[in-house]
């Protein structure tokens, strides 16, 4: 799972394994041949992955750092390895874009798009998204974030996936995060949105969609 300082002056939001593993599993972790993770790719203000089937708008003027969390995590993996026998890794960020540099400091919230994708054998058991929430609660915990309300079914467009939404104050500012999340082709796909109010973080979501739902990528 990934943590990204997802705020100039707050922390970053999910992690602790890195990486991917470029092979698709089943539910009991048995490597299955064919599907090598997709990173995506962004053009002309949105970021398309045919992969995982789904798309996500990004606002114009916003920084992307993908490449830079990615690189931060295999450092940390390689060090991890160093240190013990741990297993390989198995997240790798598909998206970060930030509405400002994470190291510029501003009065308002960093408004955010993290969206990362982790080896559902990671999770042995783990049969749905919702029980992805599990982890991804403990890690909003560790970095000062309380739950507003327990996961509930969301819907972006054809597709209901389960969201949960956070908050945490920031000096005199309240961060607000929403987390979707889905199991896909072996691996557990996290979508969190982060802002400084309600309705910003609402029209980050209305971002996402799933333009091949309800047909499978082959």
């Amino acid at each position: 799972m990934i943590s990204v300082s997802l705020t100039s002056a707050q922390a970053q939001q999910q992690s602790r394994t890195q990486g991917a593993t470029g092979q698709q599993r089943t539910a009991k972790g048995a490597p299955v041949a064919g599907f090598a993770l997709e990173p995506g790719s962004v053009s002309k203000g949105v970021y398309r992955n045919p992969g995982f089937g789904f798309n996500c708008k990004i606002p114009q003027g916003w920084v992307l750092r993908t490449d830079e969390m990615n690189a931060e995590q295999t450092a940390a993996a390689k060090e991890e390895t160093a240190k013990s026998a741990k297993t390989s890794p198995t997240t790798r960020v598909l998206l970060a874009a930030f509405s400002r540099p994470p190291e510029a400091h501003g009065e308002d919230v960093n408004s955010s798009i993290l969206i990362a994708a982790e080896s559902a054998a990671a999770y042995p058991g783990l049969k749905d998204a919702a029980q992805y929430f599990g982890p991804l609660g403990e890690v909003a915990k560790a970095e000062g974030l309380e739950a507003i309300q327990e996961p509930y079914d969301f819907e972006v467009g054809a597709k209901t996936l389960p969201r949960e939404d956070f908050q945490k104050d920031v000096g005199t500012r309240v961060m607000l995060q929403s987390t979707l999340a889905m199991l896909a082709r072996g691996y557990a796909i996290s979508f969190t949105f982060i802002g400084g109010t309600e309705d910003e973080v609402e029209e980050l979501v209305a971002g996402l969609t799933f333009p091949s739902a309800g047909k499978p990528p082959k």
